[in-house]
């Protein structure tokens, strides 16, 4: 029964990829990954463009993806939610209560784009991998997207005020963030409330920004930039390309 409302609603997850199975996306546990279409943000380093938009193609039936969910419990341990930009989607709490009622864990990747249905999603997730970019008043300058940090903000403030697990993280580029700015954005990170926090290094590999790629140079930031960060946070790590992402 819930299934045919669903249908007849019109709220079927947009589904634009799925992995059955991952060992990184959630902390410690196995999962499959789902990959939901759409994202109003053009970031220049993004690795799924061909999620960015959301086609009226739906190449991954969310009630075939419930069909091998069904067939996994027992085997996988959470699912895993990101795009895209998973709360683009109007389903996705109705996804992720099926998801839950299965018995897996759920899993949330999000930019914190849209605040509140990040908010309404939260009662059903159990860890949160949140993105933020750079310093909040600097967001149009990486998404090219005027005022696209004052969201941000909201969301991250729901995730922390949410008490759920979470790891707060940011791609660092010499062409978005110069090691003050960087170095600004941590502080601010820090005086909300963040205490888990990873810094990404760029990866060249996938990206289709030929400026970006030839701007990036490795071990970027540096070790004394490293080094006046991390005590800010009670849980700090730099995450280099190559190295896993969970």
């Amino acid at each position: 029964m819930r299934k045919l409302l669903l249908k007849e609603e019109g709220r079927l997850l947009r589904v634009g990829g799925y992995t059955p199975f991952s060992a990184t996306e959630y902390p410690g546990l196995l999962s499959a990954v789902v990959f939901v279409q759409g994202c109003p943000w053009r970031c220049g380093y993004c690795h799924n463009t061909h999620l960015q938009q959301r086609t009226r193609d739906n190449p991954n039936a969310w009630k075939d993806i419930v069909t091998r969910l069904e067939r996994r419990a027992g085997m996988l341990d959470a699912v895993v939610f990101c795009g895209g930009e998973a709360t683009m989607d109007p389903a996705l709490g109705e996804a992720m209560a099926q998801v839950r009622a299965m018995g897996f864990k759920i899993g949330l990747e999000t930019a914190c784009i849209y605040p509140a249905r990040l908010k309404s999603v939260l009662p059903l997730v159990d860890w949160v991998g949140f993105d933020v970019k750079t310093t909040f008043e600097r967001y149009a300058d990486v998404t090219g997207v005027a005022g696209s940090g004052a969201p941000v903000r909201d969301g991250v403030a729901a995730i922390l005020a949410s008490g759920v697990d979470y790891e707060c993280r940011t791609t660092v580029h010499p062409a978005h963030l110069s090691p003050a700015m960087l170095v600004e954005l941590a502080q601010t990170l820090s005086f909300m409330g963040v205490r888990n926090y990873v810094l990404q290094e760029f990866r060249a590999t996938g990206c289709a920004d030929e400026t970006l790629v030839a701007r990036a140079f490795p071990g970027f930031p540096q070790e004394d930039v490293v080094a006046e960060i991390a005590p800010l946070f009670d849980n700090f790590s730099v995450r280099r390309p190559g190295q896993a992402t969970g």
